[in-house]
């Protein structure tokens, strides 16, 4: 299979109509630079950070919880000396202490003043570009939480707001107390639930759409086997019931119908996927997935997704090739979490 040139301009993309931000057509995802997936290698990390800007992907995604902390720190020094080519997004709510242990979903508002003042500190900037709730605290008015980061804005240490894994009538309240610039949700070929009630409201509220795990996890590139999760990755623990029994091979079996399409095309598997993602976006919707990796080459190949051109006989074949509803197993273990 032929690995579609990473030189073609990657371009930008604006997101949402009300609150829009310019970001680049692809973003990236930093978080499995410091947990999650294997081993944290924090200086190939920085060095996928700057290929990463150089071909022209500057729009970064963390989260304070990455690490827990750490993330940050290392997009922070990734970016020291080009901060003004970057669109920075990061998130707050899932709290955690130092130690990795798990505090609660707080969407509090002292609790949201205090995340962005930490997450400025260790990113050392005087501003986030977009700052998402990261997930809904079910606890807290949707309209305390807004209100709380809506004076962030007005205080000059945030110029946009999201939220994440929020559902339709959530981003409804929220918008009506501060335009809303983009929902980050789950979205590829392999999650499409956002189809039925959340894209919908999106385009007729002017929001944005970031899509995290566009490739699935990394299933969708064709690599993912039983035998290529290592020990430390949290897709071998358990966490995610798609890689785990016989749902990992019902899954493996889908990819492989990506895998001929993708030979058929002449690019691989995840630029497939990736640029099926990018396709969903239109005049109404501005879309801009954040597929993460922790490599160069990695980072090369999913660029070069933008060059993939799908037509609609490409689009309807990738989706009888993964019907909506053949992927087997739940996204999470723990669904709760999820704003329905």
């Amino acid at each position: 299979m032929t690995n579609t040139s990473s030189t073609a301009p990657v371009g930008q993309r604006d997101l949402g109509t009300t609150s829009p931000l310019t970001v680049s057509t692809l973003g990236l995802g930093c978080m499995g630079m410091s947990e999650f997936y294997g081993t944290p290698d924090e200086q190939a990390g920085i060095d996928t950070i700057h290929r990463a800007l150089d071909l022209g992907v500057t729009f970064l995604d963390t989260a304070d919880m990455y690490g827990p902390f750490t993330n940050e720190r290392l997009v922070g020094r990734a970016i020291a000396g080009r901060r003004d080519e970057v669109q920075l997004a990061t998130k707050f709510g899932n709290e955690r202490n130092p130690d990795g242990s798990w505090v609660r979903i707080n969407g509090t508002p002292e609790y949201v003043r205090r995340a962005c003042d930490a997450s400025l500190e260790r990113l050392g900037v005087d501003h986030i570009d977009l700052y998402y709730q990261h997930r809904v605290d079910k606890t807290v008015p949707i309209e305390e939480t807004v209100g709380a980061m809506a004076e962030l804005v007005e205080a000059g240490k945030v110029r946009h707001l999201g939220l994440s894994e929020a559902g339709a009538e959530t981003i409804r309240r929220a918008h009506a107390v501060h335009p809303l610039t983009a929902l980050q949700s789950e979205y590829s070929l392999f999650t499409r639930d956002l189809e039925d009630a959340i894209l919908p409201v999106l385009r007729e509220l002017g929001i944005g759409l970031v899509p995290y795990s566009p490739l699935g996890r990394g299933i969708l590139t064709g690599a993912v086997t039983r035998e290529s999760l290592e020990s430390g990755d949290s897709r071998a623990a358990g966490r995610f019931p798609r890689f785990s029994g016989d749902a990992l091979d019902a899954n493996l079996a889908l990819v492989g119908e990506v895998v001929r399409l993708a030979e058929e095309k002449g690019c691989t598997p995840g630029q497939l996927a990736l640029a099926w993602v990018l396709a969903q976006g239109d005049d109404g919707l501005g879309v801009a997935p954040i597929p993460g990796t922790k490599r160069v080459a990695y980072l090369e190949e999913n660029v070069g997704a933008v060059a993939v051109a799908l037509t609609r006989d490409d689009l309807a074949a990738l989706e009888r090739a993964v019907p909506r509803d053949a992927v087997a197993g739940d996204r999470y273990g723990d669904m709760s979490t999820i704003d329905a």
